[in-house]
Order: structure tokens, then C-alpha cells, then sequence
């Protein structure tokens, strides 16, 4: 199996070698940088790699601005380090596409359990089989979804959630149980973390949006067009 790279990038060298020696040992290939901008030279320069993990304060560009320039261009998975324990970052983070939002202090075993449960879940360590329903095609493999065969570009988490949703399709599902599907057992954030993706999932399917539904009391459920 290839050895994966992951780009760390923090301005505190203490944090960067924490995290590069746990992840070393893990077996996977550390890229470091120290600011944004450098953050950005080398991901447009290695177009392998397979996760970020991103620093919200950082000198010349922040967390969020490289978050919001990757996207652009990446559904690459982000795990988002912060100092902060602000609700309203972690939901920012997730506006904008973060994956996972870990705040510091945190613990380097952790964190790797949840660099390897993001990898484990992505096309590059998990070939499913194609799956079609009501319009939406979902490539696992390739990491790719079209509605009426028109691509569709999800983040990471979105992307999980629509797969979650077709395979219980029919079925009402509780926040709490697709959180503890999507976002793992281990994840101690809010609820309404599922409202904001699910709405940013429902927009990017536009008319298909509409077989995700709400559930009052509960969650939601997927019911598809036959």
C-alpha cells in the first residue's frame, strides 16, 4: 500500500514535530510548514496529499484563509487545530468545509485515531462499489457524485453523509446516530453540526436536495424518487 502524505501546518515547530513524530510512527509521510502562505506553496506543489492538518492562527494566512483557498480547489480532507474553544469557530470550520475540528490541548493518539478513521472512509484506503439512486450517482472510488450526470463537488463530510444517507435510505436516523456514523463516537460537538451540513448537502443537490427530510424531533431520512 502507498504510504500517505499528509501536509501539518502550524507556527509553533514544538506542535509540528509533536504531531510529525506521532504520525511518522503511524507510517505515513509528514510535509511541514510554518505559515499559510508556505501551506500553499506546498499543496499546490504535491498534488498527493491526502489530508491537511490545519492551525486556525497562524502569521501571513490564517487556518481559515487556506481552508477557504484549498476548497476552492480540493475536496481534500482538513482536520482544523485550534487554541480556542469557541462554538462559533467550530461551526465556521464547518461553513467552510472543515472536516474535523480538534481543540487544543489535545492528545497525539487521538488525533491519529482520527486521521486514520478519515483515511480509512476515503476512496484511497475504501474501493465500494458505485451506487445510483434517484439521479444521484455515488463513485466511492473516484470520490465523486453527479446528479442527472452532472458532477457535484462535496467536501469530505458531505460526501459521507449523502453515502450514510443512501445506504439507510428509508430509515429515520437521530443527529446523534449520524454523528456517531459520520463524525465517529468520539466526536463531542454539537448537534446542529449536522443542520449546517446537511443544508450545504441539500443546496449542492439541488432539485435531488429535496429527498433528504426532515424529521422533527429526531434527524432526518432519505427517500428517493424510483
Amino acid at each position: 500500500m502507498e504510504t500517505l502524505k499528509i501536509l501539518v501546518v502550524d507556527d509553533e515547530s514544538r506542535m509540528r514535530k509533536l504531531v510529525r513524530d506521532f504520525l511518522v510512527r503511524a507510517g505515513y509521510e509528514i510535509l511541514e510548514a510554518g505559515d499559510g502562505e508556505e501551506a500553499l506553496d506546498l499543496f499546490y506543489a504535491n498534488k498527493d496529499i491526502a489530508l491537511l492538518i490545519l492551525d486556525v492562527m497562524m502569521p501571513r494566512l490564517t487556518g481559515w484563509d487556506v481552508c477557504r483557498e484549498v476548497r476552492e480547489n480540493s475536496n481534500v480532507p482538513i482536520i482544523m487545530l485550534t487554541a480556542r474553544g469557541d462554538e462559533q469557530d467550530e461551526l465556521l470550520g464547518f461553513e467552510l468545509g472543515v472536516d474535523e475540528y480538534i481543540s487544543k490541548p489535545f492528545s497525539p493518539k487521538i488525533l491519529v485515531a482520527r486521521v486514520e478513521a478519515i483515511l480509512r472512509r476515503t476512496s484511497r484506503l475504501d474501493k465500494e462499489s458505485v451506487r445510483q439512486v434517484g439521479g444521484i450517482l455515488i463513485d466511492a472510488a473516484a470520490h465523486m457524485v453527479t446528479v442527472d450526470g452532472q458532477p457535484v463537488e462535496l467536501s469530505y463530510k458531505e460526501f459521507e453523509l449523502l453515502g450514510y444517507f443512501v445506504e439507510n435510505q428509508g430509515i429515520a436516523l437521530s443527529r446523534e446516530k449520524i454523528l456517531n456514523h459520520v463524525w465517529n463516537y468520539d466526536y463531542y460537538g454539537d448537534a446542529r453540526t449536522i443542520d449546517t451540513h446537511v443544508k450545504k448537502l441539500r443546496s449542492k443537490l439541488g432539485a435531488k436536495g429535496e429527498y433528504i427530510k426532515t424529521v422533527w424531533g429526531l434527524g432526518y431520512k432519505f427517500e428517493a424518487e424510483s
